[in-house]
């Protein structure tokens, strides 16, 4: 009894710890729709070339990610985040100097977005599915919780700094604030925390996760390349749209101060979305939940489009609620049945190669919505690609037999 409520309350740190660094690697990543104004109007830059450093980042945070989850599997946790720490810190604290765009590219893009790969998903998941098995959706939707969570603090935060102090000393602030935790996570326990909980079927001895798939067999697998699809188009329904998100209301009227207020809000409800995503797919199975979840998403992109022909402040909550409560409610759910299938030596790898899909897609939308505003004036375009991306996502979830089933056909695979 003493060995499984230790084994519970480490558990618990272990879902914590997680949830800070993604509210650090990627909550603060996503309040970038609050900097894109300020950075413009400063700097005297096109919305497409701003939008363009999110989406270098966002990209480059995909394209990391198999590293990130090489480095794991081979080095173990604590490198990870001390090295993703470092590097996020570094790139905030360097990009609060700069005035030259391709600068911004190097420093916020790759830097942060590799220290954001780091520290982000990929350990996390790993780490937590050692210690979960029965709830792990629940539990890995605490890690995508921090999408959310991050937005709600972090946001708020940088919208009080950036209008008391402008946009370059806000980085430096939330630079030096990212340092300061490395020496707290370097003294961690990382042996006991890296091993597991008893009786749980990915629990390691050495802290290093032995059998199962490897990357490269894993990449040969159509469920593999199902979820890698899904991971890009999701993130091509997303992240156009919440980029320009705050630049877009400030157009039809409403105060920075609101717009930036609206996106918070839908952050805050993505913490609760991806939370009772996770834990209703463990109940009423993961397809159902997932298309409820982007139906949601459709409706609120249709709803951010309405507020231009009826640009009544109230009405943002028709994008605000169901846009904000299906923000990277996917997520918990795919990791989840990656946990599963994919368990072994490989996941953090597999998990990485995934998330390279997300970063891929976010990074693309990203910048495709800056592109389509400079030509078009408008984003109408991209709120039509958003919806049709997530259709596609219900399609993939229904017709892949592992996905809707939850387990490997090594025949056909």
């Amino acid at each position: 009894m003493v060995a499984l409520s230790k084994s519970i309350l480490i558990g618990v740190g272990v879902i914590i710890f997680c949830l800070i660094m993604a509210a650090i690697g990627r909550g603060m990543g996503d309040t970038y729709a609050i900097f894109l104004l300020p950075i413009s109007n400063d700097l005297g830059l096109a919305r497409s070339e701003v939008a363009s450093i999110y989406a270098v980042y966002i990209a480059a945070m995909g394209a990391f990610s198999p590293i990130s989850g090489y480095l794991f599997d081979k080095f173990g946790s604590r490198p990870i985040y001390l090295g993703g720490l470092f590097c996020l810190g570094t790139g905030y604290w360097l990009s609060g100097q700069l005035t030259v765009l391709w600068h911004f590219y190097l420093c916020m893009g790759l830097m942060s977005g590799f220290g954001a790969a780091l520290i982000w998903q990929i350990p996390g998941q790993s780490l937590i599915s050692r210690w979960f098995d029965k709830n792990l959706g629940t539990a890995l939707a605490f890690i995508y919780a921090g999408f959310g969570f991050g937005i709600l603090l972090l946001a708020p935060i940088a919208n009080i700094l950036i209008e008391s102090y402008g946009w370059r000393l806000t980085y430096q602030y939330f630079a030096w604030s990212f340092l300061c935790l490395i020496p707290f996570v370097a003294v961690l326990p990382w042996k006991t925390i890296e091993k597991g909980a008893p009786n749980n079927p990915r629990r390691t001895v050495s802290g290093k996760a032995e059998g199962g798939f490897s990357l490269f067999e894993a990449l040969k697998m159509r469920a593999y390349w199902a979820m890698f699809l899904i991971y890009f188009l999701t993130a091509f329904a997303i992240f156009g749209v919440s980029v320009q998100s705050v630049a877009y209301l400030v157009e039809l009227g409403f105060s920075e101060f609101e717009a930036a207020g609206a996106f918070g809000t839908a952050g805050v409800l993505s913490f609760a979305g991806m939370f009772l995503t996770g834990v209703a797919a463990d109940k009423y199975g993961r397809c159902l939940v997932a298309s409820i979840s982007y139906l949601l998403t459709i409706v609120g992109v249709i709803g951010l489009a309405f507020l231009q022909f009826v640009p009544e402040k109230a009405l943002v909550f028709l994008w605000i609620i169901p846009y904000g409560l299906s923000m990277g409610a996917r997520g918990p759910i795919i990791a989840t049945l990656q946990a599963k299938l994919f368990a072994g030596r490989g996941l953090g790898a597999i998990y990485g190669m995934t998330m390279m899909g997300q970063g891929l897609g976010a990074g693309l939308s990203a910048w495709f919505g800056g592109v389509l505003f400079d030509l078009t004036g408008g984003y109408n375009l991209l709120f039509c690609i958003s919806i049709f991306s997530a259709l596609i996502c219900i399609s993939l979830f229904w017709v892949t037999p592992e996905i809707r089933l939850g387990r490997l056909n090594k025949a056909k695979d």
